[in-house]
């Protein structure tokens, strides 16, 4: 079973393991714009993009690694027109690209918690058969992000009440909402390395360190990371 942690003399929590290996079951499925392979192979080139090795695919668009690589090393310096040239680009589309993202952001999330504790990188999945189901929720709408988002009644049954009382979740939460099952991908993964969608409501959400010390470490991390949000 993978994420395993053997032998690591430290408190990982469960919540952050289960995170991790749903994370991995998921990039190895068929999304609804790319295979369960080409998934697999977005993680593998955003790695090789991390360590600044010459990226290749022969599965992918090269516009689909030229993106992967920009958001992995250069993401200070997107802007609208960068998004525009790329989902008009020969093998993209919106949705793809919000797909894309969606992989690249939670492979590497989980990777450079292995980096920070110093840990060897976990073997990526083996991919699953199928052909992704191509279904664009009818519900989406262009409002304020640069990629259609998904009001609460679009959402997967039972994720509704990821966006709280609101009829649309803050842009954090719902910027990768054209595939409404990144929603609960990116609760679970924020649950895992951070806070709940709920914790983030609660002034203690009683964690080994009071809230105003998670946020101390977390403006510190966005701080190194150039984090524009």
């Amino acid at each position: 079973m993978p994420f395993e942690y053997a032998g690591i003399d430290l408190p990982i929590r469960d919540t952050t393991i289960s995170s991790h290996r749903m994370s991995w079951e998921v990039i190895a499925r068929p999304g609804r714009w790319w295979t369960g392979a080409e998934r697999v192979e977005i993680a593998r080139v955003g790695r090789a993009a991390r360590d600044f090795d010459a990226v290749r695919s022969e599965m992918l668009p090269d516009s689909a690694v030229y993106a992967i690589q920009k958001l992995v090393v250069d993401n200070a310096n997107l802007n609208r027109d960068w998004y525009q040239e790329i989902i008009s680009s020969e093998g993209m589309t919106e949705d793809r690209y919000v797909e894309l993202v969606a992989v690249v952001v939670h492979a590497l999330s989980i990777d450079e918690f292995h980096r920070a504790l110093d840990l060897d990188l976990e073997p990526l999945p083996d991919p699953l058969p199928g052909q992704p189901s191509r279904i664009r929720p009818p519900e989406a709408e262009q409002r304020y992000s640069w990629p259609a988002i998904v009001p609460k009644g679009g959402l997967n049954p039972g994720d509704e009440m990821l966006y709280g009382p609101m009829e649309w979740g803050a842009n954090v939460i719902s910027a990768l909402s054209l595939i409404p099952e990144n929603v609960r991908w990116l609760h679970d993964l924020s649950e895992g390395h951070y806070l709940s969608f709920k914790e983030m409501r609660m002034p203690d959400p009683l964690r080994a360190i009071s809230r105003p010390q998670i946020e101390l470490i977390a403006a510190r991390v966005s701080s190194l990371n150039e984090c524009f949000y």
